[in-house]
């Protein structure tokens, strides 16, 4: 694709949204940033509009916060809600139709939210960097700070509405229970904390708690080697979807765009597509990268620099991505915790599309372990429900 010039970034290549006015300054109409109304999914959109300020101090542009269907009704749990279906529609529906209809020009997500499929003349048109991936476990007041998933007394509830959570609890932790929690970060906090709250602890991903500054809620940091959980495919990062032919605002976003946080959420992206798996599927995913330091080479060529003691001081310089490894940790988990298929590999991704075959690879190999088996169960489990309750509904009615 050819970039942008300078004069083609004043002229947008949509046409103006109704709602939109014309900026005196600048003379030519603002970016509309579409958004979910939660305080958090804000913040978010409003740190977006912060990079394109920085990279774009000419622009205007303007939020607009939208209840999506998986926001109005927070009682019901996502996989009835959904009824079978991809769950993470409930998040992007309405959004995506006022994205084609240019009523926004772009839509903010967490990418953990996005489906893997988009609308044929919608594309992710950036990824920005990542904030800290894992899940965060956070402790009802009631019991002792310093506990942990290991330390919880037995028979403890957690509450978390997403199943990969509760799939690999089980798997480590069988004698805790697990109870359906809905509601944004605020409410989820409150009902823990009530006196009469049933839950011991919830989940909830460390990103969004940072991002509203609660970072001092977290007990615990979930990871591989610390309660031994993996994070949804793009945990912590945001996604930007927008119109496919939209040259101007994919080559502005081109400037926000964070080439390690896309390798990496690529590959995870990749191979949950190859899995055919939505977020109320039990597959957790864990990306690091490592080497591609270049410190001082002595014996080679003088260090610049030497200590008091005269040994060399290793110069700092940035890490080069193209010479580090990714490494891609997966699992996926039966509902009830009992069987499960892991991977991890390691390889150097020099471009997104190196990490999405990288991704493609290991969904292929998770599928040859046993994963397909583990998968099938939970899609005719899915369907089985989803078809209960369509005739419960048809029985009533």
């Amino acid at each position: 694709m050819a970039s942008a010039t300078a004069s083609d970034l004043q002229t947008p290549s949509y046409p103006t949204p109704q709602a939109a006015t014309i900026s005196a300054s600048t003379n030519f109409p603002p970016i509309n940033i579409g958004t979910r109304r939660s305080t958090l999914a804000q913040v978010q959109a409003r740190s977006v509009e912060k990079a394109l300020k920085d990279a774009y101090p000419d622009r205007t542009y303007n939020i607009c916060p939208v209840l999506a269907q998986g926001d109005k009704d927070k009682v019901t749990p996502l996989q009835q809600l959904s009824q079978g279906e991809n769950a993470k529609s409930l998040w992007t529906g309405e959004l995506e139709s006022m994205l084609e209809n240019g009523e926004v020009d772009i839509i903010v997500h967490c990418l953990k939210d996005m489906p893997t499929q988009l609308p044929e003349n919608l594309v992710l048109g950036s990824i920005l960097a990542r904030e800290d991936p894992r899940d965060a476990l956070i402790i009802s007041p009631r019991l002792p700070k310093n506990t942990t998933l290991s330390t919880l007394p037995p028979n403890s509830t957690i509450g978390t509405s997403s199943i990969r959570r509760a799939a690999q609890l089980r798997r480590l932790y069988p004698t805790l229970n697990f109870a359906d929690l809905r509601g944004n970060v605020g409410t989820r906090l409150g009902k823990l904390d009530s006196e009469d709250s049933p839950f011991a602890a919830i989940i909830l991903a460390a990103a969004g708690l940072k991002r509203l500054g609660m970072e001092d809620r977290i007990n615990q940091y979930l990871s591989s080697d610390s309660g031994g959980m993996l994070h949804a495919v793009g945990q912590g990062a945001l996604g930007i979807e927008i119109r496919k032919d939209d040259e101007v605002v994919k080559e502005m976003l081109s400037k926000v765009r964070c080439e390690r946080t896309t390798r990496a959420c690529t590959a995870e992206r990749a191979l949950l597509r190859t899995l055919e798996g939505g977020c109320s599927v039990p597959i957790g995913v864990e990306t690091s990268w490592r080497g591609g330091k270049r410190g001082v080479a002595t014996g080679i060529e003088p260090a610049k620099e030497y200590d008091k003691d005269g040994k060399p001081v290793e110069e700092k310089v940035e890490e080069v991505l193209d010479d580090q490894e990714l490494i891609l940790k997966t699992m996926v988990v039966s509902v009830d915790g009992k069987n499960s298929v892991e991977y991890e590999l390691v390889r150097k991704v020099r471009s997104a599309e190196e990490a999405e075959a990288m991704g493609k690879d290991v969904a292929k190999i998770l599928l040859e372990k046993g994963a397909d088996k583990i998968l099938e169960k939970i899609s005719k489990d899915k369907q089985w429900a989803a078809k209960k309750k369509l005739e419960e509904a048809s029985a009533a009615s």
